[in-house]
C-alpha cells in the first residue's frame, strides 16, 4: 500500500542530488519536507542500509550521496520503500455464490499486480539525476 514513504525518500534523495558535494543537515531536509527531523533520520538510516548515503556528525555534519544520482534508478528507490500500488478491496466479503463476488478479489489482485509491473517498468527508465533535473 502506498504510504508516502516513496515520496519522502525521493524528496530526501532529490535534495541530496541537487547538492552532491555537501553534507546536508537532517534539520534542513526536514524543513524542506515540513516533517519532524526524527522521521528524516529514520529514512536516512534506510538509505545508509542500501549504501546510497553517508553521514557524519558535528558542526559541519549531515548526510550526502555516496552513489552518483545517475546510477540510482527511481525503481531502486521505490523498491527500498517496500511500497506497492493497491487500490484496496471492499470492506465486506463478497458473496461466494455470486459469479462476480467469488472472483472479484482474485481478479483485482491480478490487476494490481499488472499495475505494479507497469510502475516498476516506468521507474526503471528514470534515474534520480533525471528526476532531480526538474528542480
Amino acid at each position: 500500500m502506498i504510504t508516502g514513504k516513496f515520496a519522502i525518500t525521493t524528496h530526501i534523495l532529490t535534495l541530496l542530488a541537487k547538492f552532491p558535494d555537501e553534507y546536508m543537515a537532517s534539520d534542513y531536509i526536514a524543513g524542506s519536507l515540513n516533517i519532524h527531523p526524527v522521521l528524516v533520520r529514520k529514512e536516512i538510516a534506510n538509505l545508509k542500509k542500501h549504501h546510497l548515503v553517508e553521514s557524519k556528525e558535528g558542526k559541519n555534519g549531515g548526510t550526502k550521496l555516496i552513489k552518483p544520482a545517475a546510477m540510482i534508478s527511481m525503481e531502486a528507490i521505490f523498491n527500498m520503500t517496500f511500497e506497492k500500488m493497491s487500490f484496496g478491496f471492499s470492506k465486506n466479503d463478497p458473496n461466494p455464490e455470486c459469479p462476480v463476488g467469488k472472483q472479484i478479489n482474485n481478479n483485482l489482485t491480478a490487476l494490481y499486480d499488472d499495475i505494479n509491473i507497469a510502475i516498476v517498468n516506468k521507474l526503471k527508465s528514470i534515474s534520480l539525476e533525471e528526476f532531480s533535473e526538474q528542480f
